[in-house]
């Protein structure tokens, strides 16, 4: 019953990061061959400004989004679940950025921040270079980011939200609890299973970003360099330069950062995740 999804799983997922495991030791060859070249790859990669510079914006492009976005989440689900009216409704608004396609996002996104029409800067009355400003770009890239994802991860904080017993809030209110005691003391550490998985799923998310980076980002743009990532360095060095060795070790470094990443966190997760009914 279970062999579909094995032979899948073999298939899709782990005999194709075997052979991307053995293309980082190779280098590239004529043909979609390839000769294997120790640890070139990885010296290169390491002595590489570009590549270290792509890591820090991976790393930076997480702390602009993920502690933002799951905050603005963990508001909305709890607004979300509160007695309004209209509430079913604005689920639907919020989850809708999530089956939206990323390119039509980028599109409307990259008009909204354009310099010299776009809506923001009219309401400023500056020219703000949104996205060839090498200072700001990755923020803004961040912003739209944090847009796309608040109402995917809002359902799943509902959800984890709307478990909770309604007994524990009735006790509490008996006690005298307000409504900013009932969210510190039975909310937030009731609802911290699903906040870590949130958490998780957005930091991996974030590490791994690419296509929002390629279409809010030309090629040809000066701020490229201060807004690549390393999945957008991966597509440069495996599909345009062709260097697929070279590409490989990139995506290997990238394993390994989301891995230390979410073993941190898998540490940390003792000291503030409640696990208890």
């Amino acid at each position: 019953m279970v062999a579909p999804t094995i032979i899948g799983l073999l298939v899709l997922n782990i005999w194709p990061f075997i052979e991307t495991i053995y293309m980082s030791f190779s280098k590239s060859k004529a043909f979609g061959t390839f000769e294997f070249n120790g640890l070139d790859n990885y010296i290169e990669m390491f002595q590489s400004t570009e590549f270290w510079k792509a890591t820090w914006n991976s790393i930076y492009f997480c702390i602009l989004t993920v502690p933002v976005g799951v905050f603005l989440a963990l508001l909305v689900a709890v607004l979300l679940n509160a007695k309004l009216k209209g509430r079913t409704a604005f689920r639907a608004i919020f989850f809708l950025p999530m089956v939206v396609a990323p390119a039509a996002v980028a599109m409307v996104w990259k008009w909204i921040f354009n310099t010299e029409y776009g809506i923001i800067n009219s309401i400023l009355g500056h020219n703000i270079r949104w996205l060839t400003n090498p200072s700001i770009v990755l923020v803004t890239c961040a912003i739209v980011a944090i847009w796309s994802a608040i109402g995917y991860d809002a359902v799943l904080l509902l959800s984890g939200i709307q478990n909770i017993s309604a007994s524990l809030y009735e006790a509490a209110s008996l006690d005298g609890a307000s409504k900013v005691q009932q969210f510190f003391h039975i909310t937030l550490p009731m609802v911290s299973p699903t906040l870590f998985v949130v958490l998780i799923m957005r930091l991996m998310a974030s590490l791994k970003v690419y296509d929002l980076i390629y279409m809010m980002v030309d090629q040809s743009n000066p701020a490229l360099t201060s807004a690549q990532s390393l999945m957008y360095l991966f597509y440069r060095e495996s599909f345009v330069a062709g260097n697929k060795g070279y590409a490989s070790a990139i995506v290997i470094w990238t394993v390994l950062l989301i891995g230390i990443v979410t073993l941190l966190q898998f540490a940390g997760q003792k000291k503030w995740v409640n696990y208890e009914v």
